[in-house]
């Protein structure tokens, strides 16, 4: 949630005033209205407390509500809202009632608003990005097996047919999540304008359905880099199902590692884990292994406004090491290489549109999901998928594609070939 709920006193106990002469000391209750009182607007909100008291907070047809079990609960997310909400909820400490969790998260993420660090925070910060985004290989091998050696099965539950784990791209808004992540394949198969036979490195292939995607209707030879087991597994197994192991290639190899020279190369879902430090890294990579008239496309969560180090619940809970860069970070890496940017494109709602998506399908195999994997599991992954459709509703969240080349004609001089339908191979 935001930072601005960090308004309140930071501490454990409760705020004291110094009216008159005598400090008056407030309950965790009367917090709670201080900070909400004329913040909740356009929704109604209803807080249940555990004594039974309901406080109602706005007015409007959206509406929301909080069902809080424990008194400590509430002490705990007063005293830290960034992490606690999260962590009270996977705890049991507090369910949505009324509306449901989305909706209670969209009334609280929609009346905060988030502030750049500033003060000691700017001092600071620096170190922070060193200790949490630093991503050796080693650790970026273990960041990335804590959330994607999951169980391929729970993915199989809210995923496409394709196994696509980023964003997808609706070309109008009632597409299915299917159609839109095929969309999402051909729209990528355009920036990058492969022709058939050229080679494509595809850094970041999660389960491998963009690498078959490229060889089944580009005529492409692609190498796929994991830093997952479990993907690894799942994509050479359907590259070999479909038939193209001898051109559709999967490597358990850090981007570090690889060399080579392609035509094309592409990144999807995988910068966010990159950490700044290492962005001047990744760039050189790319310029080193991009062909001279080659084309590179990076896709990626981005921030519209200053970015942040990652959400502490996030960051413990589901991406360790993770960081979403503003477009002037990158901008600044790329400027300082061989590199230049022939295209820039905001995808704003997609990623939005893509989390209800899998936030719907999640809940109707819940039970199953919860019997194979817990309770808690199962209140950690809808929280993290809820307050991430929010993130890109409600807050600053975007998409970027960032299309990069070594010399200008390497693609056409205008957007029209974007839009039009690809050749076959």
């Amino acid at each position: 949630m935001s930072g601005r709920f960090q308004e309140l006193d930071g501490s454990s106990r409760p705020a004291a005033t110094t009216l008159h002469k005598h400090p008056v000391v407030l309950s965790p209750a009367n917090l709670l209205r201080r900070m909400l009182d004329g913040r909740i607007q356009g929704a109604r909100l209803s807080i249940r407390l555990p004594d039974g008291e309901t406080l109602h907070f706005g007015e409007g047809d959206l509406r929301a509500e909080m069902l809080i079990h424990r008194r400590s609960v509430l002490r705990r997310i007063l005293q830290d809202p960034e992490y606690e909400l999260g962590e009270t909820y996977m705890d049991g400490g507090w369910d949505p009632g009324q509306g449901g969790l989305r909706n209670l998260l969209r009334v609280l993420m929609s009346s905060f608003t988030e502030a750049p660090p500033h003060g000691l925070g700017r001092v600071i910060l620096p170190l922070v990005k060193l200790v949490q985004e630093g991503n050796r290989i080693g650790r970026a091998r273990r960041n990335v097996s804590h959330h994607y050696d999951l169980d391929e099965s729970l993915f199989r539950t809210f995923l496409d047919d394709g196994m696509f784990y980023s964003c997808a791209y609706f070309e109008h808004e009632d597409m299915g999540l299917e159609e839109a992540q095929q969309a999402k394949c051909r729209h990528i198969m355009r920036k990058l304008q492969p022709k058939p036979g050229e080679r494509i490195l595809d850094i970041g292939s999660g389960w491998g359905g963009l690498a078959i995607y490229l060889a089944e209707h580009a005529g492409v030879e692609v190498d796929g880099l994991t830093l997952s087991r479990e993907q690894l597994r799942v994509a050479e197994a359907e590259a070999a199902r479909r038939g193209l192991s001898d051109r559709v290639r999967f490597h358990l190899r850090d981007y570090r590692e690889h060399t080579g020279q392609y035509d094309r190369i592409v990144s999807v879902g995988m910068f966010e884990h990159v950490g700044e430090p290492n962005f001047p890294a990744f760039f050189g990579q790319v310029e080193a292994l991009l062909a001279p008239h080659g084309v590179a496309l990076l896709h990626t969560i981005g921030a519209s406004n200053e970015a942040g180090p990652t959400n502490a619940w996030i960051r413990e809970h589901i991406f360790p090491g993770g960081f979403i860069p503003s477009l002037s970070q990158i901008s600044r890496v790329v400027e300082r290489t061989g590199l230049m940017q022939t295209d820039v494109e905001v995808l704003r709602l997609h990623y939005a549109w893509t989390l209800a998506e899998w936030f719907r399908r999640f809940q109707q195999r819940r039970a199953e999901i919860a019997a194979r994997m817990g309770e808690r599991f199962c209140r950690m992954w809808e929280f993290y998928l809820a307050v991430s459709e929010g993130s890109f509703l409600w807050r600053d969240l975007v998409v970027f594609h960032i299309q990069l080349s070594h010399a200008h004609g390497a693609v056409p001089m205008t957007r029209d070939y974007l839009y039009c339908e690809p050749q076959q191979p």
